[in-house]
């Protein structure tokens, strides 16, 4: 599509500037900023703000189109289709799903990230985003460890985060509810299982270290997930993760930020005002220069409300809000033909009314040169 977008404030580089932008037909990349030669079709952007698109490296809200309540189940392809219009109307225009391949049945089981991994490869070209999958393994999943391997090998996932959300012996966690719901599993049973996965702590770190080896030779990021202590994530950087995403404290925090880890924490915090879990605080964090990644978590609307939520209350200036969500993510992920707008890189832009920086409105977003989502139509001429 030979596309000029013009009238708007274009954010380059750190500057909000009254520019226009040519993405040139065919390779769906930025061609120039600044020019006013004419395109086949213009796309008014007057009264709005030209963003980079969003990047989300960590999202699981799709599991409520997959689960809507628990025990009713509807099919992978569904599910993503309609993510798929969630994550582009919230101006995501590249998402990473947190498919979780868990010793747990039901919603977090190995036959579902089966499904899901198998229907992101079936749907990809038909979806508005660039849909991509971060595995979320839980490390007591042992039996999994070939499959996944094999997945690592054939670079059939993006991402490879590491957990373990094994509940711990003497004391159950707080959403030991939600995980009996998910897996439908009565309480007994499921404690049995969990007790009996507990057995084999001590073949866990190998195996660990065997999956980060693959995904080191096959280029694949390493994430290490609720990063609990600082031996910890000194731990999973010496495997080559130089990701910690949602450390669980500040003196985790801290160990990550010195050695120049990114630092991972859930959007949806900086826009409620506070953790869902109680832990660390993502706007003070943000503040000290403690978290260099903003991604959606469960709530798909957070990533764009929490940039302009940290612009408008002044933690942030917009370049910088804006990085949480698009070029750190971006560059984490080892996707650097995005995250930014300068000639030369893919076309993923959003157009925002930010008219009330509370509730900023995705009016247009184009996905490699694309539009792929237009609420005001009569904003395009020919």
């Amino acid at each position: 599509m030979d596309l000029r977008i013009a009238g708007g404030a274009v954010l380059v580089g750190g500057e909000l500037l009254d520019a226009t932008l040519h993405v040139a037909a065919g390779d769906g990349l930025i061609a120039e900023i600044g020019s006013d030669r004419r395109a086949k079709d213009t796309l008014s952007a007057e009264k709005l703000v030209v963003l980079p698109g969003i990047v989300d490296i960590h999202g699981d809200a799709f599991e409520r189109q997959v689960m809507p309540r628990p025990g009713v189940n509807f099919s992978p392809d569904l599910a993503l289709i309609d993510t798929d219009r969630q994550v582009i109307a919230n101006g995501i225009t590249t998402v990473f799903h947190s498919v979780t391949h868990s010793w747990e049945p039901g919603l977090r089981s190995a036959d579902n990230a089966r499904s899901m991994l198998a229907a992101i490869e079936a749907l990809r070209f038909q979806l508005a985003a660039d849909t991509r999958c971060q595995l979320r393994y839980e490390i007591f999943n042992l039996a999994a460890e070939p499959e996944v391997c094999d997945w690592l090998d054939r670079r059939r996932i993006h991402a490879l985060a590491f957990n373990d959300h094994l509940p711990p012996a003497d004391k159950l966690p707080a959403n030991f509810s939600q995980m009996l719901e998910r897996s439908s599993l009565g309480r007994d049973d499921f404690l049995m299982l969990a007790t009996r996965l507990r057995c084999r702590s001590d073949e866990v770190p190998g195996s660990v270290a065997r999956l980060a080896e693959r995904a080191n030779a096959s280029d694949v990021p390493l994430v290490s997930h609720d990063d609990a202590s600082p031996a910890g994530r000194r731990r999973f950087r010496s495997l080559g993760s130089r990701v910690s995403e949602f450390p669980m404290n500040i003196e985790t925090v801290q160990e990550a930020a010195l050695a120049g880890d990114q630092i991972v924490l859930g959007a949806p915090n900086v826009v409620r005002g506070r953790s869902h879990l109680g832990w660390i605080d993502a706007t003070e964090m943000v503040s000290r220069g403690l978290c260099s990644i903003l991604a959606s978590d469960y709530y798909y609307p957070a990533p764009l409300a929490a940039a302009f939520r940290l612009y408008q209350g002044g933690q942030a200036p917009l370049a910088k809000a804006r990085a949480l969500v698009c070029e750190a993510p971006a560059r984490a992920m080892k996707l650097y033909d995005r995250g930014r707008i300068e000639p030369g890189l893919r076309a993923d832009l959003i157009l925002v009314d930010a008219a009330v920086p509370s509730r900023p409105r995705v009016v247009a977003v184009l996905v490699a040169g694309k539009i792929v989502y237009l609420t005001e139509p009569d904003r395009i001429s020919h």
